[in-house]
C-alpha cells in the first residue's frame, strides 16, 4: 500500500509539471506575440528620427496544440495518481482536502478538454489551466500527513452516498470554472477587442452551456447532501457554513439562468454574474477553513 501511495504522489508530481507548462503555452497563445517595428523618418532639414511601434499579433497555433497535448498528459498522470490511490484505499479518494482536490483536478481537466474539443476554443486554456496549476500548488502546500491513507471517521463511512455527493460537487465546481473562463474572456474580448479571441457570442454561449451542466449537479449536491446529513448528523439541514455557502452559490447560478432565459440577460451582465458565482464557488470550496462547522474534519 505504501508503494502505491508513493507512486500515486509521483504521478501527481508529473501532472503538476505538465499543468504548469500547459498553462504557459495557453497563456502565450491567448496573449499573442509582441512585435516591435522600427520606422526611420527624415525631415526636410535632413534630420533623421527613429520611431518604434509595438503591437500584439496572433501567436502560432502550434503553441496552443502543444498546450493541449500537455493538458492531456496532465490528465493522464493525474488520473493514474487517483486510480492508484483508489486501489490503495479501496475507495474513491474523497475523504480530505488532499484527496478531494486531487480528484477535482481530474474532473476539471476532463471537462475543459471536452469543451475545448467540442467548441474548438483553445484560448480558454489560458484561464482554466492556470486555475488547475493553482490547485496543484494548493495541494503541494497541504500537510504531508494528508498524503497518507487513514481510516474513515464514522460520518464518512457511507461510501456510496459520499461518492455521489462529493462527485457531483466536483462536477459542479469544474463546470463553473469553465463558465468563469468563458465569462472572463468575454469581458476581455468586448472591452479590448482582441481580434484573435473567440467571438463574444460564442463565449457567451460557452458559459451558458457549462452552467446548464453545473447547476443541476449542484442542485443534486444539496439534495443528496441533506439525505446524508440526516444519516450522519440527525438533521437534513443544520445551516452549517459550507451548506449555507453552497446554497448561496446555487442561488447565484439560479439567478443567472433565470435572467438569461426569461429576461434575456446576455453579454456583460451575464458574464459578471458568472464571475461572482465562481467567487462564491471558491468560497464554498475553502470557506470551512475560516468558519469551521460540521464539514471541518479532514479539511473538507
Amino acid at each position: 500500500m505504501d508503494a502505491l501511495v508513493r507512486f500515486s504522489f509521483y504521478c501527481f508530481t508529473a501532472a503538476s509539471i505538465a499543468m504548469v507548462t500547459s498553462a504557459i503555452c495557453y497563456i502565450a497563445y491567448a496573449v499573442g506575440r509582441v512585435q516591435v517595428r522600427q520606422a526611420r523618418l527624415q525631415t526636410s532639414a535632413g534630420t533623421a528620427f527613429v520611431g518604434h511601434d509595438t503591437r500584439f499579433t496572433p501567436q502560432s497555433v502550434a503553441v496552443a496544440r502543444f498546450g493541449t497535448m500537455l493538458a492531456w498528459f496532465a490528465l493522464a498522470f493525474q488520473a493514474l495518481s487517483v486510480l492508484l490511490r483508489t486501489i490503495a484505499a479501496g475507495r474513491v479518494p474523497l475523504a480530505n482536502m488532499y484527496e478531494f482536490s486531487s480528484t477535482f483536478l481530474v474532473v476539471l481537466l476532463v471537462m475543459y478538454l471536452v469543451f475545448e474539443r467540442t467548441y474548438g476554443v483553445r484560448q480558454l486554456g489560458a484561464i482554466v489551466l492556470p486555475l488547475a496549476a493553482g490547485m496543484a500548488a494548493y495541494i503541494w502546500l497541504l500537510p504531508a500527513a494528508m498524503r497518507e491513507i487513514d481510516p474513515l471517521i464514522p460520518a464518512l463511512q457511507s461510501i456510496t452516498i459520499m461518492t455521489i455527493h462529493v462527485g457531483l460537487a466536483l462536477l459542479a465546481y469544474s463546470t463553473f470554472a469553465v463558465a468563469f473562463a468563458a465569462a472572463a474572456l468575454f469581458l476581455v474580448a468586448t472591452h479590448w477587442r482582441v481580434a484573435w479571441l473567440p467571438s463574444p457570442d460564442l463565449l457567451d454561449d460557452f458559459g451558458f452551456r457549462a452552467v446548464t451542466i453545473g447547476f443541476p449537479a449542484l442542485s443534486l449536491v444539496l439534495i443528496v447532501g441533506s439525505i446524508w446529513a440526516h444519516q450522519a448528523w440527525g438533521a437534513y439541514w443544520s445551516w452549517d457554513p459550507k451548506e449555507t455557502a453552497a446554497l448561496f452559490t446555487w442561488l447565484i447560478y439560479a439567478v443567472y439562468l433565470h435572467t438569461r432565459t426569461l429576461r434575456g440577460w446576455r453579454g456583460n451582465r451575464g458574464a459578471w454574474i458568472l464571475v461572482f458565482g465562481f467567487a462564491a464557488a471558491i468560497f464554498t470550496y475553502y470557506g470551512n477553513y475560516f468558519f469551521g462547522g460540521l464539514h471541518a474534519y479532514g479539511g473538507v
